[in-house]
């Protein structure tokens, strides 16, 4: 299997003779055998290939709420896994021994589409999720492993920056259940200067999967000290998803450790994720969290008719749940966002290597 090259989509060969690939923004115009910035889309006898179609860098059970994703079934099992490469750039990268890896050695387990949601029915896996680094960049191959797992009952989830063009964009998601966008910041001049991308296709993004599609949808921003934590950009970027996506978007602030080629960057300090759960929820957000820190208070889901804490939470472990099998406050019945079914005991915070084979 890893000794074949699958036949890509979205490309298309140039007047000069290159070849296009139209899967993100970067339009990467290739000679036969250059590679995209992605590294693992290819240009090869006049045509887009997949050089990691079925290849992973490995294979974890998580909890849901790691990926993360706090109103998708909370307290379930979801079967992880990505490739290599990414589409951006990002100097903070907290995954770049994966994202930004040209070692294919790296990519040790191979399998099938079939081969995963069999594992994820087998190991009582709600879902199977496509994260570590962005899966737009092996679209094909988490594509065919959504059909495979919607063929065994298993949910899909995409960990994603949401760097997609349109036609690619439309195709992806409509295979899966639930995302989470990593919304890098909420400036163009952060996006250029630190991710080498742009800021308008996720926010497209973003607008597309909230009102043309059904997936559920939940944001990360990562805050950076004095790159994208200023009151200012917090309050425009929490405005932005009130207006233009509504109350109901989870949004998680999430902690930065230095890492990659910003490891001169002090840590996030927890007043920080504070000070932005609260200006988010001054803004209108219904459901605000912090994430890669210890807080209960900003790990917990309450009612925003209320008030009553409903999902109780301390990192990826759940503490306390309140929830009707139906997603209503115990208490005053209203009807909380998100996909939920009978809860019975949470996985916990517990990460299982899992080794796939035939």
């Amino acid at each position: 299997m890893s000794n074949e090259h699958f036949e890509g989509r979205y490309w298309h060969k140039l007047e000069d003779g290159r070849i296009q690939c139209d899967v993100c923004p970067r339009d990467c115009k290739l000679h036969e055998g250059q590679r995209g910035l992605c590294f693992v889309r290819k240009c090869e006898n006049e045509t887009i290939v997949l050089t990691t179609y079925g290849r992973s860098s490995g294979f974890c059970i998580d909890p849901i709420e790691k990926k993360p994703l706090n109103h998708f079934y909370p307290g379930s099992k979801v079967l992880s896994f990505g490739t290599a490469g990414c589409n951006l750039a990002c100097k903070f990268c907290q995954n770049w021994d994966i994202s930004k890896s040209r070692e294919f050695d790296r990519l040790c387990d191979e399998a099938t589409p079939e081969m995963i949601a069999k594992a994820a029915k087998e190991h009582g896996c709600k879902s199977v999720s496509f994260t570590y680094n962005d899966p737009v960049i092996f679209l094909e191959y988490a594509i065919d492993t959504a059909m495979a797992c919607h063929e065994l009952g298993i949910q899909t989830v995409a960990v994603t920056a949401g760097y997609i063009h349109e036609d690619a964009r439309k195709e992806f998601f409509s295979h899966m259940d639930a995302v989470n966008i990593d919304l890098k910041a909420f400036t163009e001049e952060f996006y250029h200067k630190l991710c080498a991308g742009q800021l308008q296709p996720v926010l497209e993004t973003l607008n597309y999967l909230k009102h043309e599609t059904d997936v559920w949808t939940e944001i990360t921003t990562l805050l950076i000290p004095e790159h994208n934590d200023s009151d200012e950009e917090l309050l425009n970027l929490s405005q932005w998803i009130m207006s233009e996506l509504g109350p109901d978007v989870p949004l998680h602030f999430s902690a930065f450790h230095p890492d990659w080629k910003m490891q001169d960057v002090q840590s996030t300090p927890p007043e920080t994720l504070t000070r932005a759960r609260k200006i988010a929820h001054n803004a209108g957000l219904n459901y605000v969290y912090t994430g890669n820190v210890h807080d209960t208070s900003g790990g917990t889901t309450c009612c925003p008719a209320c008030h009553e804490p409903l999902i109780v939470r301390d990192w990826y472990e759940i503490l306390d749940f309140h929830l009707s099998d139906e997603g209503h406050c115990t208490k005053c019945g209203a009807a909380i966002a998100g996909r939920f079914a009978h809860y019975e005991n949470a996985y916990g915070n517990r990460r299982m290597p899992v080794q796939i084979s035939a």
